[in-house]
């Protein structure tokens, strides 16, 4: 049975019971995999659920960890091997196999390679966006993050429309990359370097739209570019195209059965099939499940058809699954009636802010990486202390210095909706702010008492909020002895309400160091692999260094594609 359908693309593909080499399920990370597969001479489908391409990557920061990379040694980062891999043993610590960790490591350059020649991007190194757990063996301040530079989403054409939005959307043209939002953010304080970053992408912006182009960072950019590198191999996607189920044959995987449409279609799978659909973001009951019956509803700011299909469909043919109560943590701002949670990336490591539970009590360095931040909370939970609210409380002079919640410029008001929402309040007295937000008052006013002394001296003694060089990276360096801590004491004050969201789950199907999808017992299913976050994160129960999840997602993308084409 043979259909014309205009969800394809390129549009008019006939969407029939067909055989290829490799099925890729996911138009994230999944890019990189078809991309290698295709260069090496494997023919393959690429398989989306939603009628955009690009998932969570889309919807990404777009950063990429990629340490003792060509991009570092070209910039003289001076990163080793073998730093790289003292630094995964101390942060992994066990929760991974090591071999997952070492394999990613030794394919990092070949990715990289892989990048450069298949896709237009082009990628620098993020210098001083420290690892997350610097002080560790190996670890390192100046960082292993890379980024791809604005790119001119134009060069998709007719297709650009198909790109998937990212969760930063802006009203202006300003393609902003993650070190950008460093500067961006302290425009105020820091002009020689916030406002020249401010005319340079402003420029890029307005001036590419009067050539007729479109320029794109972060995630948006690093999606685009995999995109068009898919388009000029003219490697086909069937979007619209959701995964039913795997089809074996002697214990091995030889393709899928996927919905098109409401119809029912079978693609066999010569070499094998990958799945890279993301994980169970959006499956509530698989999260309450696994993770946390505490959980908001849909607070993921991952993409919203993923959840969990690939997980369970591998699983129906006798996979294992690991690490399904971690997450990508991100603490974000609390959502509007029907909207989602807002991004915060500086707002918890700048000074004249702190955050509290709903007893009004400091619970966490609030400058500490996210994922830390989530797995912080979720221990309180499981030993019986668990946070119920959580308030970010900031000063006059903080909300005149920074960028908040992304869309908040330097003095600009809280919008009317966040106060009618209840998820802001303000008053001049700190102790009416307590009562406006529900806590204890005689608590919150002795947590905010201990705090500014311990900020007029710069050392924080109960959580050690700036002692890191990572927490130091979004902190103020115009504040003096400590960039993370400063009083508050110019009134008014805010408190606005936050939420646990995340960036995607990171627990899924068990992978080995070849991203072969393994039994129980430990053997591969043949001609079955997963990568992104429908494996088990292979980093474990760590997030080393920003850019991380992404990057194990094209590395292990590679990684699979050798692998198919190396099999008899």
């Amino acid at each position: 049975m043979t259909t014309s359908d205009a969800s394809t693309i390129p549009a008019g593909l006939d969407v029939q019971d067909t055989v290829v080499d490799l099925v890729v399920v996911g138009s994230g990370t999944g890019m990189a995999a078809a991309l290698a597969a295709k260069e090496l001479g494997m023919s393959v489908l690429l398989v989306e659920k939603s009628s955009s391409v690009g998932g969570s990557t889309a919807r990404s920061g777009g950063a990429l960890w990629f340490p003792a990379s060509p991009i570092l040694a070209e910039n003289r980062a001076g990163d080793r091997m073998a730093a790289a891999q003292d630094y995964l043993d101390s942060v992994v610590a066990g929760t991974a196999p090591r071999e997952r960790s070492a394999a990613f490591l030794a394919h990092v350059g070949a990715t990289v390679h892989l990048l450069r020649r298949a896709t237009p991007m082009r990628l620098f190194w993020a210098k001083d966006y420290s690892d997350y757990h610097p002080e560790r063996p190996g670890g390192t301040a100046a960082g292993r993050t890379c980024e791809c530079r604005p790119l001119n989403s134009a060069i998709l054409g007719d297709h650009r429309s198909r790109l998937r939005g990212g969760v930063m959307e802006v009203k202006i043209p300003m393609p902003t990359t993650g070190a950008d939002y460093r500067w961006l953010n302290l425009m105020s304080r820091v002009p020689r370097k916030g406002l020249p970053t401010i005319a340079k992408r402003l420029g890029q912006g307005v001036g590419g739209l009067l050539l007729g182009r479109r320029y794109v960072a972060g995630g948006q950019a690093l999606a685009a570019g995999l995109f068009a590198g898919v388009l000029r191999a003219n490697i086909p996607i069937w979007t619209d195209t959701a995964l039913r189920g795997l089809s074996t044959e002697n214990g091995r995987v030889t393709g899928v059965v996927v919905d098109h449409g409401g119809r029912e279609v079978s693609v066999t799978a010569r070499r094998g099939v990958v799945l890279a659909a993301g994980g169970f973001d959006h499956s509530m009951d698989m999260r309450w499940k696994f993770q946390s019956e505490a959980l908001g509803e849909h607070m993921s700011l991952g993409a919203d058809t993923n959840t969990g299909d690939a997980i369970r469909c591998a699983q129906d043919v006798g996979a294992a699954i690991d690490l399904m109560d971690q997450a990508w943590w991100f603490p974000a701002i609390a959502p509007l009636p029907g909207a989602a949670p807002l991004v915060m990336l500086a707002e918890r490591s700048l000074p004249g802010s702190v955050i509290v539970d709903q007893n009004g009590a400091r619970f966490v360095n609030e400058a500490t990486d996210y994922m830390s931040f989530g797995q912080r909370m979720l221990e309180r939970e499981r030993a019986g202390h668990p946070v119920e609210q959580m308030w970010i409380v900031f000063d006059q002079k903080y909300r005149n210095s920074y960028v908040f919640g992304a869309e908040l410029f330097p003095r600009m008001a809280i919008p009317p909706a966040w106060y009618e929402a209840g998820i802001a309040h303000r008053s001049d007295d700190l102790a009416d702010l307590g009562a406006k937000m529900g806590v204890p008052v005689s608590q919150f006013s002795a947590t905010m008492t201990r705090f500014n002394e311990a900020s007029r001296t710069g050392h924080d003694a109960d959580f050690h909020r700036g002692a890191s060089a990572y927490d130091r990276y979004y902190g103020d360096p115009t504040i003096k002895p400590n960039p993370n801590l400063r009083a508050l004491d110019k009134a008014p004050f805010y408190a606005v309400k936050m939420v646990l969201s995340d960036l995607g789950t990171c627990g899924g199907l068990r992978a080995d160091d070849r991203a072969r999808v393994l039994r129980e017992d430990g053997t591969p299913i043949e001609g079955l692999y997963a990568i992104g976050n429908t494996a088990a994160n292979a980093f474990g129960a760590s997030y080393p260094g920003a850019g991380a999840t992404i990057a194990q997602g094209l590395v292990f993308g590679y990684i699979a594609a050798q692998h198919a084409a190396d099999r008899s």
